[in-house]
């Protein structure tokens, strides 16, 4: 880890509130949600259990956690409601580790963990366990309890918590595949059997599940969004990239499509249905309604905290686009964009209002897919704006999606593999 990342011990936030950015208090962290993975290798830690004020427990991923600091845990914004279900693949942390009898790797001492530290990754929003608290002896007498020396031990120095290297569950194949692209592991699920497949998916979390829908084949897509519940079917179209999931609910009865988007939040639901309204192969079906939009007044520092989030694709942070407010799509007025390159080389304290680049016409929302890709040969572009008649811009169409449905339907099913030099590493 590098140095001055701070290491959080996990009996540290049993009970500590969870606030919005707002500064409101939404609930309390009652316990956190990792996943094992086979060897020594430290478990990942995918969220938090947060009890809200109705007593109802939800899930909170880690990457929509923006701090934790000063007894609090700070969140990104509007938190999913639905219950809290524990997947196969996942423990619990208060729940599940505390108190655990493992052994010392060096010395096969059975010890009893009283604490567990985690630690988040070098410039990410992720985060892992790191080390383990433990107690050697403890055993209770007739006469007292021997509490035993205690010490803190990195993960790989205990044995006891990590899955079995060749295990056949649900469990086992995420950890084996837990490191590779959502492309990869969409084209591993693709040549599972619809038994398997169903399996793993249910074991995913939704972000998760959600990035791999994206590269999956449609018929695997709507095969896979038809064995969740409802509930969580909802959640996984939320956490899709706006225009695939409309792609996606484009393909399913209509009255499957409206009892889904029923149980959305309300601003996804409206903008699938804004998505849904326009012809597929055009920049309006192509497009994402959610860029990164600034107004005119907002400084280069601004722009670059937040192209910085981790979770934009590398064509929504490629540049910003400025407009009048409101600043959710449909915005006001479509001033023009400030690329990247731009924002590097103004200081902090510049207005992106004074540095638009406004020479190219945007695209309209019926712009064909040839005018579309004839657009990013032309311009060099990796993501252009559509703005409709009133100048308000609707949304973006990135480069990616245009290659998605420029390509054989089939393209998917193509094999290719880079040269094994080009792939080795030192391990």
């Amino acid at each position: 880890m590098a140095a001055g990342v701070p290491r959080i011990f996990v009996s540290h936030l049993a009970g500590i509130a969870v606030f919005d950015p707002n500064g409101d208090q939404v609930g309390r962290v009652r316990d956190l949600v990792a996943m094992l993975r086979v060897g020594r290798k430290p478990p990942r830690l995918l969220g938090l259990v947060v009890e809200l004020a109705t007593r109802r427990l939800i899930f909170l991923p880690m990457t929509r956690v923006t701090g934790i600091e000063s007894g609090q845990v700070v969140t990104t914004g509007v938190l999913n409601v639905r219950r809290f279900e524990q997947r196969p693949t996942e423990r619990l942390v208060l729940g599940e580790l505390l108190d655990r009898r493992v052994r010392l790797e060096e010395t096969g001492e059975e010890v009893t963990v009283l604490d567990i530290a985690i630690q988040q990754l070098p410039a990410r929003r992720e985060w892992e366990i790191d080390r383990v608290f433990v107690r050697k002896g403890g055993k209770k007498s007739a006469f007292r309890r021997n509490k035993g020396e205690t010490l803190t031990v990195e993960w790989s120095a205990v044995t006891g918590f990590s899955l079995e290297e060749h295990g056949q569950g649900a469990e086992n194949l995420l950890a084996t595949f837990e490191q590779l692209r959502p492309a990869d592991l969409a084209n591993v699920l693709h040549h599972l059997s619809p038994k398997r497949r169903a399996e793993v998916a249910a074991a995913l979390d939704d972000d998760r599940l959600a990035d791999v829908l994206e590269e999956l084949p449609e018929d695997d897509q709507i095969e896979i969004l038809g064995k969740l519940q409802e509930e969580r079917a909802a959640d996984v179209l939320e956490a899709m990239d706006p225009d695939d999931a409309a792609d996606l609910l484009s393909e399913l009865p209509e009255e499957d499509v409206e009892r889904l988007l029923s149980l959305m939040q309300p601003g996804d639901a409206a903008d699938m249905r804004r998505l849904m309204a326009y012809e597929e192969r055009t920049a309006g079906g192509l497009m994402t309604t959610e860029p990164v939009v600034l107004r005119p007044d907002s400084t280069v520092a601004d722009a670059l905290a937040r192209v910085r989030n981790a979770d934009l694709s590398p064509a929504l942070a490629a540049q910003v686009y400025v407009c009048r407010p409101p600043d959710e799509t449909p915005t006001g007025k479509y001033l023009g964009t400030v690329h990247f390159q731009r924002l590097l080389r103004d200081p902090p304290y510049a207005l992106v209002g004074s540095m638009l680049d406004d020479d190219l016409q945007p695209l309209a929302p019926d712009a064909t897919l040839p005018v579309v890709a004839g657009f990013f040969a032309a311009y060099d572009m990796v993501a252009a704006p559509v703005v409709d008649e009133s100048g308000s811009l609707l949304g973006v169409v990135t480069v990616d999606d245009v290659l998605d449905h420029m390509l054989p339907d089939d393209w998917r099913e193509t094999e290719f593999h880079l040269d094994e030099g080009a792939t080795a590493h030192d391990s």
